[in-house]
């Protein structure tokens, strides 16, 4: 299956993570967040961003993970605490993401995303012993901000 993420371009050309803590990880995890649509991606930069930075130059990247229940782990909303979708969660939902990656039993956690809670986002963990086999980088494609949205 094909995941987008959306980024700076300078940082478009490698699959790399951060390590810098986010709704699903702490800090030092190294995790790459990547949407399940260009669409989703693209609201989940807005929510992240809290704004819209046309100056920048964005690029998506297209990237290919195995459609394998057998490397992914589902977060379902209903087992998530009810404010899951605010900042007060962060510490609960870190420790859900913290297991999944100190535990490494599978690659890929798919979790709601909470700015369109019906749809999925997908965590990668980058130490994870499958992930230079499973995760590839299929292209990078220009990205721009429809002028409507400004």
């Amino acid at each position: 299956m094909e995941v987008f993420r959306i980024c700076k371009e300078e940082y478009s050309g490698l699959i790399k993570a951060s390590g810098s803590a986010n709704r699903w990880n702490v800090q030092g995890h190294n995790v790459i967040y990547a949407g399940s649509s260009r669409s989703l991606s693209t609201l989940e930069l807005v929510v992240r961003r809290a704004s819209i930075i046309p100056v920048l130059n964005y690029k998506v990247m297209v990237i290919s993970v195995p459609d394998d229940d057998n490397i992914i782990t589902q977060v379902h909303s209903s087992g998530l605490p009810q404010n899951w979708r605010t900042l007060a969660a962060y510490s609960r939902l870190q420790e859900i993401g913290s297991k999944w990656y100190t535990t490494r039993k599978t690659l890929i956690l798919k979790v709601p995303s909470a700015v369109i809670p019906f749809e999925y986002n997908y965590v990668l963990n980058s130490e994870h012993p499958d992930f230079n086999l499973n995760v590839k980088l299929v292209r990078i494609e220009d990205y721009f901000w429809d002028k409507r949205l400004l």
